[in-house]
């Protein structure tokens, strides 16, 4: 009954609270069950399976029997539903595990407050799923787990930015002499050097990313379907449309913060499309594009008569590897110091008093366009990892004095599997 499920997660919370805490004598029955779940692996899915798997092309795996043909055109089946739904079932407490194990583990930053609050969120939403039904065999069943993985993704909602909060933290003790081994010399040296930091990061990101597409290509199956959609997935996205709605974003928010914007021009291969997820897309061009405006303002002031234009570039072909779509500015580039820590989640342009805004601030969400243009340092590691997730990637060429362009390499055929 729903009283009774109420009870199990009120119990659920209170469990999690208390590991988070390490202080429950449900302590060590959680982490037994923490630790027999990591030890499984993950299974990694492609662009490609998840379009054939929200199709019914494996049906015939889990149903021997059956003899309706799929069309995406009528959105996802019920069996295809319970399919993904087993299969989440299974996959997503050992991804979550996994998680919970690395914020456990990772050195400093596991101390700060933030963090400790994701692992007690990873925590709670670990639980919760393991008290589900072991198989998903209905229509019922596959409707209560769908419930139960729509509150986890909701939940969930916010973590990226709890965790830029978290790096926030950690710069900031460092800076007070928290950690006084990392800051013997010059505070800003000794962190930027944390090799496994920047690592755990840049892996704890990469696997989110993998969680969120999972648990959101189930629920969007559950939805009305779309033309040239399978779930999240738009079997014809065009990166020019979807370049066309990032400078509008991007423009929007330049204006909000100077009061003009540079223009931005694209050349290439306009009317090319491919399978690919448009969301992340657009935050990947959204997020150069605000770097290359606000570099461009910074650069030649807010009172220049005229910007020089931003000029975007979309290349494809159909015997490609890649669609490659770069973006360019002469926004006076990048010290080749700093390289290397524009793709560390711990370097951050942004105005100390935004960083603490942002830090404050409870309500922003992952890919909210409120925002300011630089915020607490993760825009292009994330960009990155968006990329390579499914097995393209993000490059940085600059001229410092003049410019900077950046390369996003996406892959066309989408059968790269989850690094």
């Amino acid at each position: 009954s729903i009283g009774r499920q109420c009870l199990r997660r009120n119990i659920l919370k209170a469990k999690c609270r208390t590991f988070g805490d390490s202080i429950s004598s449900d302590h060590d029955e959680i982490a037994q069950s923490i630790y027999k779940h990591a030890r499984q692996p993950q299974t990694s899915v492609s662009l490609q399976t998840l379009m054939q798997t929200g199709r019914g092309e494996f049906l015939h795996k889990t149903h021997k029997d059956l003899d309706d043909t799929h069309s995406p055109e009528r959105g996802a089946t019920q069996k295809v539903l319970e399919q993904v739904a087993g299969f989440l079932r299974r996959e997503l407490p050992i991804r979550l595990a996994h998680r919970i194990q690395d914020l456990d583990r990772v050195p400093y930053m596991k101390e700060m407050p933030c963090v400790i609050e994701v692992k007690k969120l990873y925590t709670q939403s670990f639980l919760e799923l393991v008290e589900m039904e072991n198989k998903i065999m209905n229509p019922d069943q596959e409707e209560a787990f769908a419930r139960l993985v729509e509150t986890i993704y909701n939940r969930h909602s916010k973590v990226l930015v709890q965790m830029a909060r978290g790096a926030y933290e950690f710069r900031d003790a460092i800076r007070m002499g928290q950690f006084p081994e990392l800051a013997k010399d010059n505070a800003t040296i000794g962190f930027s050097q944390m090799e496994s930091t920047h690592e755990f990061l840049d892996s704890f990101y990469m696997c989110r990313i993998g969680i969120r597409v999972l648990i959101g290509q189930y629920l969007a199956l559950r939805q009305p379907p779309m033309e040239h959609y399978i779930g999240i997935i738009c079997s014809q996205t065009s990166p020019y449309e979807i370049v066309k709605r990032a400078i509008d974003d991007a423009s929007f928010m330049c204006v909000r913060k100077y009061g003009d914007a540079p223009e931005v021009m694209i050349t290439g291969k306009l009317e090319q499309t491919f399978p690919y997820v448009p969301t992340h897309l657009h935050y990947i061009i959204l997020e150069l594009l605000k770097n290359s405006m606000r570099a461009t303002v910074d650069w030649h002031g807010i009172d220049a008569m005229d910007f020089p234009p931003i000029k975007v570039v979309i290349a494809d072909g159909d015997d490609n590897e890649d669609v490659v779509i770069k973006v360019s500015d002469e926004g006076g580039g990048i010290p080749r110091s700093n390289m290397k820590k524009i793709w560390s989640y711990l370097f951050t342009t942004a105005d100390p008093a935004i960083q603490h805004g942002m830090v404050a601030l409870n309500q922003a969400d992952d890919h909210a366009i409120d925002s300011p243009l630089a915020g607490l340092g993760y825009g292009l590691p994330i960009s990155r990892s968006y990329c390579r997730y499914f097995g393209g990637d993000l490059s940085i060429m600059s001229m410092e004095g003049h410019g900077t362009d950046a390369f996003v390499y996406l892959r066309r055929l989408g059968n790269t599997p989850e690094p």
